[in-house]
């Protein structure tokens, strides 16, 4: 890794920085943080923490700086944008190796998914920055689309950089500016797409970066009368305790929350190809995915076939030092989601779920490092805890439908709301369930992942869109300018 940062981090051990107006400046408090190698549960790095004092500066700085940023050309936010993408692809090994160390994702996953894809939200923001209707006309009105302001983005730690880009992608684009407060567990990445911002050129102050845990730099984000918008994504108790801090002063909140994602396995679905990709996307990233389909719902009669091909997927599965080039699946990330993980796989067993593969402990052989068996459950009911909750691990749960409406009612008893799958041979079947399904983002066989797809959650899975145009609209204020047109007073 060839970054200043990364070298400053192998040479000191430590990161004593924020990102503020420009400038990598020492936090004011002396609260420190312990990044930890979940494959091997030791330390590699320690962490500057902000404060309620450095949410203040940054907030400051991005306030100084939205006037100048906001009334710059669509035109030239997207050629910034252009050269970010470029630094981005550039650095992709960087980043890759980054996200490896600092969350435990191996490092194929890293290197094709995590860092690609984050890449691809800054490159929509720039399309979409040079072709968007900022102001339009109807009946003689302007309807103009301006940036809402100074935006507080709150990131986590399981798609580090891909989460980060979704939001200060589209955030730039509109003409806001930033201050991001990103997961203190996955920091590395953050601190890189910062120095990737820099290097592009980005103008002091449009883009911030405050470390710190949500209760100190989170809630002063949140409740701060200058930050005019805040995003998170993050457990669903994060967001209600975001949505609380910024009540008073009436801010935009959006909100990317958890998930408990069903995968409809359709009658007349191709079950050798339909379960292997079902377990495939229920354990992408180790299960820590929002809105990852860790409910499999399927055809009683079919029940016994689901269990040996998802068991036969499960052992192909490769679990083990996320460095190596053979390694599927790396460890869980933290050891406070590790503890979660075994406790809901103990709770699956006391609940009477049939254990297909897995359980509790760690893979053979491998004793140390916060590695989790890849775990399927079956024989569930839908009022069983590991069929509610949402476990952010590599757990899933085969729930059997005797008819499809009610696998369309399995579905959708959840609190949530965020993702679904559907599966079938006949399209319009397939269509027709997905549209019962009440979730933010449907999948029917397994399409390509697109970075234009609105993705957001009803119920307890949010509010607001992200991706795509919908997720630049999130950053806009809506302004009618009527008399607009000549001719048109009353």
């Amino acid at each position: 890794m060839t970054s200043p940062l990364i070298e400053r981090l192998a040479r000191d051990g430590r990161l004593d920085c924020m990102f503020v107006n420009g400038e990598w400046l020492p936090p004011q408090g002396q609260a420190r943080a312990t990044v930890t190698d979940p494959s091997t549960e030791l330390p590699v790095a320690e962490i500057a923490l902000g404060s309620a004092q450095d949410v203040a500066t940054a907030v400051a700085a991005a306030r100084r700086a939205f006037a100048g940023w906001s009334a710059t050309a669509p035109a030239a936010r997207a050629s910034l944008l252009g050269q970010l993408h470029r630094l981005l692809l550039e650095r992709a090994e960087d980043f890759a190796q980054a996200i490896s160390l600092e969350m435990g994702s191996a490092i194929t996953v890293a290197r094709k998914a995590q860092v690609p894809i984050a890449a691809e939200h800054i490159r929509v923001a720039c399309e979409l920055a040079g072709s968007y209707a900022f102001v339009s006309q109807r009946e003689g009105m302007a309807i103009v689309r301006e940036p809402i302001g100074v935006c507080g983005l709150i990131t986590p730690w399981n798609w580090p950089l891909y989460q980060i880009t979704a939001k200060v992608g589209p955030a730039l684009a509109a003409g806001c500016t930033v201050v991001l407060k990103p997961s203190e567990l996955s920091p590395f990445s953050a601190l890189l797409f910062a120095e990737a911002l820099h290097d592009a050129g980005l103008p002091p102050g449009v883009f911030n970066l405050v470390n710190g845990e949500g209760p100190e730099v989170g809630a002063a984000l949140a409740s701060h009368p200058d930050v005019d918008m805040v995003s998170i994504t993050g457990s669903t108790r994060a967001g209600v305790l975001v949505a609380q801090a910024a009540a008073p002063t009436v801010k935009r909140v959006a909100q990317e929350l958890g998930g408990k994602s069903p995968n409809v396995i359709l009658p007349d679905a191709d079950l050798a190809v339909a379960v292997p990709a079902a377990v495939a996307a229920g354990m992408r990233n180790v299960g820590q995915s929002c809105s990852a389909p860790t409910r499999m719902v399927v055809p009683r009669a079919r029940l016994a076939e689901v269990e040996r091909l998802a068991a036969d997927a499960v052992a192909a599965m490769v679990v083990g030092d996320p460095r190596a080039d053979a390694t599927t699946h790396g460890p869980v990330a933290n050891q406070a989601q590790f503890r979660r993980v075994q406790e809901m796989i103990g709770v699956g067993l006391a609940e009477g779920a049939r254990l297909v593969c897995g359980g509790p402990g760690r893979p053979e052989g491998l004793e140390r490092g916060l590695y989790a068996r890849p775990t399927v459950f079956s024989d569930v009911r839908s009022s069983m805890q590991v069929a509610q909750e949402e476990i952010f691990g590599p757990v899933i749960v085969i729930v059997p439908y005797d008819t499809v409406d009610e696998a369309v009612d399995i579905a959708n008893d959840t609190i949530y709301g965020l993702g679904a799958h559907v599966q079938g041979t006949d399209l319009e079947q397939a269509r027709a369930v997905a549209l019962r399904i009440r979730a933010g983002q449907v999948h029917i066989n397994n399409p390509a992942w697109s970075p234009h797809a609105p993705f957001g959650g009803y119920k307890r899975s949010g509010n607001g869109r992200e991706y795509g145009v919908e997720g630049l609209q999130e950053y806009l204020e809506t302004k009618a300018v009527l008399g607009w047109a000549p001719g048109t007073a009353a």
